[in-house]
């Protein structure tokens, strides 16, 4: 039976070369010149350690990270920096998480709604990806419209389509 695999994945090497490629514009940018500036990525974790001055210069830094990261081929809906950022001193601090996986919440939303669809497919969670599963290729195409119409507040790719 055909088959395919909806994850959410984010490229730790994609990450890293936009994250390098932040540092480098950031301390060439006229507005940056002399001012702290610190951005670190763990590896482990996916988390962004970023550090400025001031408020408005944090959010510069977040808009370019995520333009640059965009062109690394990272969807901008992977970043959270919803978290507030906090002051210590001169410096502000902010961490910005990378979503990487589905959560299961995030699963049960995306089986709930291709079996609300009405599709004649099978969509089962398995750890932190969603195996869809139907017997013609078309229903499964489907599926991947559907999922892409619906607008989820996470990145999705369709992988492992198998006949």
């Amino acid at each position: 039976m055909p088959s395919f695999d909806i994850v959410s994945k984010v490229d730790l090497q994609a990450l890293d070369n936009a994250v390098n490629v932040t540092t480098k514009e950031i301390t060439n940018r006229f507005d940056f010149k002399g001012t702290h500036v610190l951005i670190e990525l763990d590896k482990k974790t996916f988390d962004i350690k970023l550090e400025t001055e001031d408020d408005m210069k944090m959010r510069q830094l977040i808009d370019v990270l995520i333009s640059r990261a965009h062109k690394q081929g990272i969807a901008p809906e992977a970043f959270d920096a919803s978290k507030e950022g906090t002051q210590s001193g001169k410096v502000w601090r902010k961490e910005v998480k990378v979503r990487n996986g589905l959560s299961q919440e995030d699963a049960k939303k995306l089986v709930k709604l291709i079996k609300d669809s009405g599709k004649k497919v099978q969509a089962s969670i398995n750890d932190d990806l969603v195996r869809v599963t139907g017997k013609k290729i078309d229903d499964l195409q489907a599926v991947i419209q559907l999922c892409r119409g619906s607008n989820p507040e996470i990145p999705l790719q369709y992988v492992n389509m198998r006949d």
